[in-house]
């Protein structure tokens, strides 16, 4: 596709053999009808799962599932910097802002939104997919030593990341991954808010984090039994549904 047409650069880059990449859930927010379907054709040719929006109130009300978060500035509805907040007040999901904003000032502001990196149009797909692997690397969790925990009919794989009940999927954030398996590995232990923010999320966390997460995974598991909160203190695993 010829840089005339889209703001992606977009060699022939053959396309990887399967199991040579990390495959990823990425939201790409684009209002540019042109340049999102050129990425995200680029980007499910090299194995990702992709959804695409157009606005900035679509990408708050869907970000939570995604491993990554592609974001141009440049939005109809919702200044891109004000996204990035209003994603990273909740959640820790990386995000790449990839804009035609190119000052070193529009650079600053948008790392302190809270984007992980910040890629200026027009772009080379090489350069975002070296990006994208960097910043997934930083955010990347150290894979447990005891690679499956069971408890009854929850069965929850470290080396695949997968959580099945009753032998069914559950379909999990990388973040809900984490916290679920953290949780279970130790299921007579009580585990302090504070340590579940600092192992799982770093330095990026807002009060509601914690409790974002576990309600979600309750939901997911079709009850609050599996997760049971201690009051002052924070979470333990309850162990079939409690």
């Amino acid at each position: 596709m010829s840089q005339r047409s889209t703001n992606l650069v977009e060699p022939h880059i053959p396309a990887p053999r399967r199991g040579e990449v990390t495959a990823w859930r990425v939201l790409v927010v684009e209002n540019n009808a042109a340049e999102a379907e050129a990425l995200v054709r680029a980007l499910k040719r090299h194995g990702h799962e992709v959804d695409s929006v157009t606005s900035g109130g679509a990408a708050l009300q869907s970000y939570a599932d995604a491993d990554l978060v592609l974001i141009d500035l440049e939005l109809p509805d919702l200044d891109g910097l004000e996204v990035c907040r209003g994603i990273r007040s909740t959640c820790d999901v990386p995000v790449i802002a990839v804009t035609a904003r190119g000052s070193e000032l529009d650079r600053v502001l948008g790392l302190q939104a809270g984007a992980d990196d910040y890629l200026v149009k027009p772009y080379g797909f090489r350069e975002l997919m070296a990006r994208m692997e960097a910043v997934m690397r930083r955010v990347r969790t150290p894979e447990p030593a005891e690679r499956v925990v069971s408890h009854g009919p929850l069965r929850i794989d470290a080396g695949s990341r997968e959580v099945t009940l009753h032998g069914r999927p559950v379909d999990v954030t990388r973040k809900e991954f984490d916290l679920l398996y953290m949780l279970a590995s130790n299921p007579d232990t009580v585990i302090p808010r504070k340590r579940l923010i600092h192992q799982i999320w770093g330095d990026s966390w807002s009060r509601r984090t914690v409790d974002t997460h576990v309600s979600s995974l309750r939901n997911k598991l079709g009850g609050s039994g599996w997760i049971v909160t201690v009051r002052g203190v924070g979470f333990r695993f309850g162990g079939e549904g409690g």
